[in-house]
């Protein structure tokens, strides 16, 4: 048997069982066993990369740090011309994606053994085993340029700086918006926003992408003749929520409506607006009211459909204190979400005995008017699926 056919036939086995049991194997099982290992971390994350048996794979640090099929597509749909570069190729997940939309594309990368991949796996764009900075001193001009540094620093600590990524995009912007008409630079979303924009130039857009209701990425799109506020975009992938599209001074300029009361229906935003900072402009664009202004939730009489985020039937409300045993008779369980509240989720449960569960949802937050209080509802179901 020969090793390829050795991965087909055991690719969802466990690897260590198999380590084991077919040790003396004739076929070379140190490559066997990381394709194994490696199709299977991918085949949710990029499964077409995991189901195609031509291409090859690194170790197990790669897959972890290499972007999702969704928000490779994504990032595709946003760069688009005749020539660009992948400065950070890395398992070249993004370079592959988002070089279907150019006619010439280059993929960089310092790691050598990451190249002789991108050779095997990669068929349009040309190789280049060389750091970013180097590339950029000898490439010529592009439309397109996209780095993904890395957000760890030499002791493996993640970093709260775009200038302390490696490579340095803040010391390497000016040559980058010198050789590309628009530069892609994909950071965690761990990394505030604000603090970002005081470190790079010429941003035009900015991308929060989340994925499920988690939040991946953001991307911070550079044009070198752009001057002004940023486009902020918040985008929840895998869902049919709608993209909410924004900028900085329409959220702070929006008027926030409040509401005294909890309505017929609960809003909770997604993830990719929760870190985009969107709080304000929601009650104008959906017709909600916010519970209180640092609680993040929200609420209406009528049903919102297409609110971008989880959507949720309310029960019934009281406020925190004795009232609320009478609100909970009969609930031994409970997903419990905290929301502007001076308790903790475990405190919560300890002091309700209520355990984990799913099927009814209790809100711990805070109204306008400063009363805590508990919220019991459940998921709505009048909604579009995705929501």
């Amino acid at each position: 048997m020969d090793t390829k056919q050795f991965i087909a036939d055991h690719l969802h086995d466990d690897v260590s069982e198999l380590a084991l049991k077919y040790r003396n194997a004739k076929v070379d099982m140190a490559l066997a066993l990381r394709q194994i290992e490696a199709r299977q971390l991918l085949q949710k994350k990029v499964p077409s990369w995991s189901d195609n048996d031509e291409l090859l794979f690194p170790a197990r640090l790669s897959l972890e740090q290499c972007s999702s099929e969704a928000t490779a597509y994504y990032k595709a749909s946003l760069l688009h011309g005749e020539t660009f570069a992948d400065l950070t190729g890395g398992l070249g997940v993004d370079c592959y994606f988002i070089s279907q939309n150019f006619q010439h594309s280059e993929y960089v990368e310092m790691n050598p053994e990451l190249c002789e991949l991108a050779k095997h796996n990669l068929t349009g764009p040309v190789i280049h085993n060389s750091s970013a900075e180097d590339y950029l001193h000898f490439c010529d001009p592009l439309d397109c340029l996209f780095i993904d540094p890395a957000r760890r620093d030499s002791h493996g600590r993640k970093v709260v700086s775009v200038a302390d990524c490696t490579p340095n995009v803040v010391e390497l912007q000016g040559l980058m918006l010198q050789k590309a008409k628009r530069v892609m630079i994909k950071l965690s979303p761990m990394l505030d926003i604000s603090q970002a924009l005081k470190e790079l130039r010429h941003v035009k857009e900015i991308h929060v992408v989340a994925v499920e209701n988690e939040c991946k990425e953001l991307l911070f799109i550079l044009e070198p003749e752009f001057e002004g506020e940023p486009v902020i975009t918040c985008v929840n992938l895998e869902s049919q929520q709608p993209t909410v599209a924004f900028t900085l001074e329409e959220e702070r300029v929006a008027t926030l409506q409040l509401s005294k009361e909890v309505g017929l229906y609960l809003y909770e935003p997604n993830a990719a607006l929760m870190k985009g900072g969107c709080y304000r402009l929601l009650t104008q664009r959906f017709g909600v009211q916010k519970l209180h202004r640092n609680s993040h939730l929200y609420t209406s009489d009528q049903l919102v459909s297409d609110f971008p985020g989880r959507i949720f039937e309310v029960d019934d409300w009281a406020v925190y204190g004795k009232k609320a045993q009478a609100l909970l008779e009969g609930i031994e369980k409970a997903s419990i979400a905290v929301r502007n509240f001076p308790m903790t989720v475990a405190e919560i449960r300890k002091k309700l005995k209520i355990a984990d569960g799913d099927q009814v949802y209790l809100f711990a937050t805070t109204l306008s008017d400063e009363r805590k209080i508990l919220i019991l509802s459940q998921k709505a179901s009048r909604i579009p699926q995705g929501c």
